[in-house]
């Protein structure tokens, strides 16, 4: 057994002659001595980095390109089996003030993942909360609980944790899409758990069914299935359909130019998926919303607690976050961090998105924040 007197302390601390700190003596160098050896800190040393005035994140701002991601993720198709190990070919976003770790955010984990034609991800689970959005493509089947789900471009596709679930792909082309997970979130908080499941899936889920079951269930906008009644933490509905998000932020704007209300602010629609059994955020520690905004709009800057992640599902524009700008176009990602303005401008057209208009998909930690009552938003309106 190791002599805990013997051991060298991870706690250093220094006299310094500063504002706001104890005149420097010996004593006062000597009574530091004690502290690190008892493994103390003293608060009036760091309550500017434990207490600061607003949120300092860990996170920086910064744009993934689309055409960068596929380029490699499908090079990646060429090179790396999936299977038992790495499971998923899936490919995280790094933030790069993170210390390499493959976190989006210090919640948030985001990846592109990628499934070559006739290629099956085997089942697994997790206590993750975890979703597909598609920016492209279709002909791949995610199957949760053994209930097959189609996947098409603009599709949202949640799962809450512990759900086994697989993917196969039943076309002739390989397809790709965005992962969102907590993983940084657990895997910090120490509460994460993982099951491998079976290798192979059954004949019957290979099957290539239009409609989930649970969209015959849960598919319908205002009604739910009377035999279904119970408060779900996780969504039951496994599939939100581009059809109806398209309707939905299509009809915001008409109302807007009719002079009714319906947008966030000129020119700018906004949908969030929700939990049909509580009307709550659709997983437990995610928002998910959809933006459109249409061309020559620009969105009041934003700041919020807690991080987002949003990727670029149609046209283009201009973001800036902090003191980060970038033009964006389809597919390309970028992370707001805490706290840090976000300001969105539309440079769309017909040539470059079928609406017309910039249309994003955006995920955040919210829940959590809310959940703890330390969610604040402020809009600086003079901007």
């Amino acid at each position: 057994m190791t002599d805990q007197d013997s051991t060298v302390s991870p706690v250093s601390l220094t006299a310094e002659d500063r504002p706001d700190q104890p005149p420097v003596s010996p004593e006062l160098v000597e009574l530091y001595r004690g502290f690190e050896k008892a493994l103390l800190v003293p608060l009036w040393t760091r309550i500017g980095d434990l207490m600061p005035e607003h949120p300092r994140s860990k996170a920086q701002p910064h744009l993934w390109e689309w055409k960068t991601l596929l380029d490699l993720a499908g090079r990646s198709g060429d090179l790396v089996p999936v299977g038992r190990g790495g499971e998923r070919r899936a490919i995280a976003l790094a933030n790069p003030s993170l210390g390499g770790r493959p976190y989006a955010t210090p919640t948030l984990w985001a990846a592109i993942q990628y499934l070559m034609p006739g290629e099956n991800a085997p089942e697994h689970r997790h206590t993750q909360n975890a979703f597909r959005f598609v920016v492209e493509g279709e002909g791949v089947w995610t199957v949760v609980e053994r209930d097959p789900v189609p996947m098409r471009r603009g599709d949202f596709l949640p799962q809450a944790g512990m759900n086994w679930h697989a993917h196969h792909n039943s076309a002739d082309e390989p397809m790709a899409w965005i992962d969102g997970l907590d993983i940084p979130f657990q895997y910090d908080v120490e509460a994460q758990f993982f099951d491998f499941g079976r290798d192979e899936l059954s004949e019957e889920e290979h099957a290539t069914p239009d409609r989930s079951r649970s969209e015959r269930l849960w598919g319908h906008p205002g009604l739910v299935p009377v035999s279904q009644f119970g408060r779900r933490e996780g969504t039951p509905l496994l599939c939100y359909r581009w059809v109806d998000t398209d309707a939905a932020l299509t009809d915001q704007l008409e109302l807007e130019r009719e002079g009714h209300p319906g947008t966030v602010g000129p020119g700018h629609a906004l949908v969030r998926y929700i939990n049909p059994t509580t009307a709550q955020d659709v997983l437990p520690t995610i928002r998910a919303q959809f933006h459109r905004i249409v061309s020559g709009a620009e969105t009041t800057p934003r700041r919020e607690t807690g991080s987002s992640v949003y990727q670029v599902f149609d046209g283009s524009g201009r973001v800036t976050v902090g003191d980060f700008s970038w033009s964006v176009r389809r597919g390309d990602l970028f992370v707001v961090p805490s706290w840090q303005p976000v300001s969105i401008r539309s440079e769309a057209s017909l040539s470059d998105s079928d609406s017309g208009a910039l249309d994003l998909f955006q995920f955040s930690d919210a829940p959590l924040f809310n959940k703890l009552n330390l969610f604040r938003t402020h809009i600086e309106e003079n901007a």
